[in-house]
């Protein structure tokens, strides 16, 4: 039994089958590891392609102006730009969020007035490429002053619907620093706090108002309160009708007491005058009797 298991093993048929079978998982194995191998290499590529491919993106940017501003007023010209960066994908999407680059217009060497102006940027990327938009910009500089006013309370009404009555307003500030361009302080001519009163107010108002600058016509002026805002309160009071009807209800009161006062002491006189009068009528009877007594005797 023994003999003829090993012969059976020792058999060449059986020995190339075991050999096709060892062939065959061999030849599995091997192009299965060449797959994954492709399928690596072609997502690294793919992968890389993506990265190094060029990508476009369009940026809202603040326009930083380069000037000394102790001494100008720079106006005229807009806060934000769009910027069109281009240039690598990856490069691309790291500056579009963290956007560490500027956009800026030097005003440094330039004097009062007028001016066109090309805008630049810095910070940027050598392998990326940029366009601003608008290119250039318009500016107006202005020598810079800084003036102290008086605050002025300006309320929506002085009377009230329900006879109540306003008191003096009061601000908690009374003067503030006006800065801006020579030109546009020059023109101011107050500093209003504007408070709207309901008609059917009947407590004392507080207010925070923020504080405007106007010209003679009443136009709004572009420049800088310091502070902006001040702090109104408004007494109001029980008007002059209501005070005033009391008075008269008072007034009706006492003099219908002394027209009754004075009814009284009229009828007391007369009821005086008319008993004398019965006293002295009575005497006179008496009198006349007496005399024609001693004329009969």
């Amino acid at each position: 039994m023994g003999k003829d298991t090993k012969g059976f093993f020792r058999r060449k048929w059986f020995l190339r089958i075991i050999s096709l079978i060892l062939a065959l998982f061999l030849f599995m194995y091997v192009n299965g590891s060449k797959s994954g191998f492709l399928r690596q290499n072609t997502r690294n590529n793919n992968q890389s392609s993506a990265l190094m491919s060029n990508k476009s993106v369009t940026l809202r940017m603040p326009l930083d102006v380069t000037i000394d501003n102790n001494k100008y007023i720079v106006s005229g010209y807009s806060q934000y730009v769009k910027v069109k960066v281009t240039g690598p994908s990856a490069l691309v999407t790291t500056t579009s969020n963290t956007q560490n680059f500027k956009v800026y217009a030097d005003l440094s060497d330039l004097t009062p007035g007028k001016h066109r102006v090309k805008l630049k940027t810095s910070g940027l990327n050598s392998e990326l490429t940029s366009k601003i938009e608008p290119q250039y910009i318009n500016v107006n500089i202005q020598p810079r002053k800084t003036i102290t006013m008086k605050v002025t309370i300006r309320l929506s009404t002085r009377d009230l619907d329900n006879g109540y009555k306003l008191g003096r307003p009061h601000s908690d500030i009374q003067t503030v620093q006006v800065t801006g361009s020579r030109d546009e302080v020059n023109k101011v001519n107050r500093i209003i706090a504007f408070v709207a009163i309901p008609h059917d107010a009947k407590d004392n108002i507080a207010r925070q108002v923020t504080l405007q600058a106007i010209d003679r016509n009443g136009q709004t002026l572009n420049v800088v309160i310091s502070p902006t805002t001040t702090n109104v309160s408004i007494p109001i009071s029980a008007g002059s009708q209501s005070s005033s009807s009391s008075d008269s209800s008072s007034s009706s009161s006492e003099e219908s007491e002394e027209t009754k006062s004075s009814s009284r002491t009229s009828s007391r006189n007369d009821s005086s005058d008319s008993s004398s009068e019965t006293s002295q009528s009575s005497s006179s009877i008496s009198n006349e009797d007496s005399s024609s007594s001693s004329r009969n005797q």
